[in-house]
Parts: structure tokens; sequence; C-alpha cells
């Protein structure tokens, strides 16, 4: 219930502000231009309250799912012909500007909120591995059969020469039932190798290949009485050296690992007050999420490392263009077919990632995702697809080649099948969305 909670009131503040923007973006451009804006929501359903300044009611209503703006004659079927303060009684390249100050507005926004981070808060690892160094491969996996082994260093993955993991898990996310080139660096020599990445990726390992983020073995913070961790001996202040001789440093590595041995017990080498002890035994346990030793970790230390406005303007420039360059990539990829539609999240999954983002301790996953969504918000909305502010400007774009209106009842027409095709779309992504969820693991073979 607790996550449910987070997860809901999270969605409502991030999808909220992100569609108040937009629409502020409309509302703004439509005032410049002198277009009478009715009504500025933020919510839907019945008026709560709100304030009427001259000819605009600005409101807040029952739902606080977003929000909208209500120009005078933008609908089909309510055009105001004699009203010059009307939506459609301005030139069209006024209408097709309205148009697209949405979604620059959402473009705005993720630009600055990533400054912001970049150049105010900006939190890096106190101690990291800066290269693409695999720690662990997951025996059987996608990368245990391309021959990719521990200690290897990407050197090229896909496309990208010198990637840092997070570009690596971005191509990964691009190219599902793809094969891609790799290149790693082993024992001074480059390794040519090709990655046949599967159709769906689960889990944090993706295709079986754990990165190396740490130069620290892994911490103990705290041991649960009476579990393996606490039978075998291991005490809070522990440093875990090596796992069955591997040098694990951090935990999702070592769960990993358990997880592929199917809890079969482990042989720990310990660090306790700067000297090592003899080797200990530890049983996994099994329990509803996985295979568990019963403890802990330190948490992973951050420092917070503000940059200066001028590169964080550029950082935030870089964010952008790959994460705009990254969706379209994406949706031509479905398009063309080669990702599959289940691929994409809708309301259910942004709600549960931005719970558990919300939960996250540091603020880099709360301001990567609002922007994320910003830019998703952006570009979905200049699809050229009726309803959508890309299908209004293609629409005014063909009036333009045509020199006249299409009529009246072409326009409803042409909405109201779009309306349908949206809503038959939307329950899709739902539907896909719910069944993602863990609670239908189980059903899953």
């Amino acid at each position: 219930m607790h996550e449910f909670l987070v997860a809901a009131v999270a969605f409502i503040v991030l999808v909220g502000v992100m569609v108040v923007v937009h629409e502020f973006g409309h509302f703004a451009v439509a005032k410049l231009c002198r277009v009478r804006v009715e009504a500025f929501s933020f919510g839907f359903g019945p008026r709560l309250f709100g304030i009427k300044y001259g000819d605009t009611d600005y409101k807040v209503c029952l739902l606080p799912l977003g929000g909208f703006v209500k120009m005078t004659g933008e609908n089909p079927g309510e055009e105001a012909v004699n009203d010059p303060a009307a939506f459609t009684s301005h030139p069209r390249w006024q209408r097709m500007l309205i148009g697209v100050a949405g979604p620059a507005a959402n473009f705005v926004l993720a630009f600055v909120l990533m400054i912001i981070y970049f150049g105010w808060i900006n939190e890096v690892p106190a101690y990291e591995v800066r290269t693409t160094t695999v720690e662990w491969v997951v025996p059987g996996s996608a990368a245990a059969q391309a021959g990719i082994q521990p200690g290897d260093l990407i050197r090229h993955f896909d496309n990208v020469d010198n990637p840092t993991w997070e570009q690596v898990f971005t191509r990964m996310t691009l190219d599902p039932n793809m094969t891609v080139p790799v290149a790693v660096e082993r024992g001074g020599q480059t390794v040519q190798l090709a990655l046949a990445i599967p159709a769906e990726l689960k889990g944090d390992d993706l295709v079986g290949m754990l990165p190396q983020y740490m130069p620290s073995p892994i911490g103990v913070q705290e041991v649960m009485p009476d579990n393996p961790a606490a039978k075998a001996g291991l005490r809070a202040g522990d440093a875990i050296v090596t796992v069955d001789g591997h040098p694990f440093h951090t935990v999702s590595t070592l769960l990993a690992y358990m997880q592929a041995g199917q809890g079969k017990p482990l042989t720990l080498v310990v660090e306790r007050n700067g000297a090592l002890l003899p080797p200990m035994t530890a049983t996994p346990a099994k329990l509803d999420t996985g295979y568990k030793l019963g403890f802990a970790t330190v948490p992973i230390p951050f420092r917070h490392d503000p940059l200066p406005l001028a590169k964080a303007a550029t950082k935030s420039r870089v964010f952008c263009s790959d994460g705009s360059l990254l969706i379209v990539q994406m949706l031509e990829r479905i398009f063309t077919h080669k990702v599959a539609v289940s691929q994409l999240s809708g309301p259910v999954g942004i709600a549960r990632v931005a719970g558990e983002a919300a939960e996250m301790k540091g603020w880099y996953s709360k301001f990567y995702l609002a922007g994320e969504i910003s830019l998703n918000l952006g570009i979905l909305n200049l699809l050229p697809f009726p309803i959508l502010d890309g299908g209004m400007i293609l629409l005014l774009l063909i009036e333009s080649v045509i020199r006249r209106d299409i009529s009246t009842n072409v326009k409803e027409r042409i909405y109201q099948a779009a309306f349908v095709v949206l809503m038959v779309f939307f329950a899709f992504i739902i539907f896909n969305d719910v069944t993602k969820l863990p609670i239908f693991n189980h059903l899953k073979p």
C-alpha cells in the first residue's frame, strides 16, 4: 500500500507539472498572438476554485492529472468566423506557432531542470571506476554466449566507441532481438565479439553482464539476526573481499551470482578491522525476491560537485539532444517492427518508475526521470497524428498548400477516428503496463 501511494503521488506531481508546463506554452503564445483563451485549467473535471481575469478563467479542477487550455474556436465545429479573437480567425502561421509552443515548453523545461541539477547539485560517487569494466558474467546468459568475460574492458559497443555503462545499457534497449558488434580489451589485446541481445530485457543484469562501478569491496552496514550472514559469522563493519574467489564490489553482482548458483554455499573472504579472517561459508536462503544472505550494505558515498554554468548548460544540452535522439530512434524501430510496442510504458509504468525514483536517495534519478518525461511529452506531441499538436500542424500545412480550409465535417471525422485509435492504443498500453507488475510475474513462464 505504501508503494502504491508513493507511486500515485509521484505520478500526479510529475505528470501534472509536465502537462501544465506544456499547456502554458500554448497559453503564452496564444496570448502573444491575441487569441482569446477562455480557460487555463490545472486538472480536469468539475471546477473546484479559481479566478477569472480578463477573458480567462484560471481554475483548479477535481482530477489533478495535468491540465488544459481552452481557446475560442479551436475545436472543429465551433469555429467563430466573425470573432477576430478566435483561434481560427488568426493566420495559419500563428496557429502553427501556438501548436509548436507546447512541445517547445517541454524541451525548455527539460533543459532548465538539467541545468539546475548539473549547476547546483551534480552528485558523483566519492570513489568510482571510470572504465567500462565487466565485473562478472552470468553463466549461460547472452553475454556469456558472446564470449564476454569478467575483467573485460568494453572498447566498442554497437556504434559507440569507448562507451560509458549508461550508453551500453541505452544501446541495449534500442537493439532487442538484434546482434551487435562488441570489442573488448582483454590482457592488453582487442577481442572482437558479437552479442545477441534478447527480444525482451529482464532484471538488473539485462544480458547477464554485470558492471564494475566501485573499486572497493562490498561493505556490510548491518547483519540481520538468524539469517545466513549472521550464522556464517558476518558482522557490521566487515568488508567482503571475495566470494568464491571472485572480487565483487557491489551487492547487485553478489545477488546475480547467488541467483545463478541457486542457493549453493558461498565461500566468503572477509576483512575485519584491517585484517583478513579465515574463509567463512554462508548458504543463501531463498525468499520471495530470490536468494539472500541477510545483510544491509554500506551505501555508496556520494559528493556534490556543481559545475560552472557554461559546463552545466553544455551537459544539459547533451542530455536533451541524446534523450531526444533516443526517443526518435525508439519510435523509428517500433514503426519498422524492430522493437515490439510492448516495450513502451504508459501511465502505470510511469507511476511505478516515478515511485521508485521518489524513494531513491539523492537527486539524480528524480531530475533524470523528470527531464526524460518532459522530452517524451514534447516529442510525442509533435507526431503528425490528429488530436496531437503535430496533427494540428500537419492539417494547417495541408491547408496552406491547397490554399483553403479543410471542411469542418472532414475535420470532425478525422478527429473522431483518431480519438478511437488513440483510446484503443491507450488501453493496450495500460494493459501491457499492468501485466508487467510484479503481482503478475507468477503467471509468466
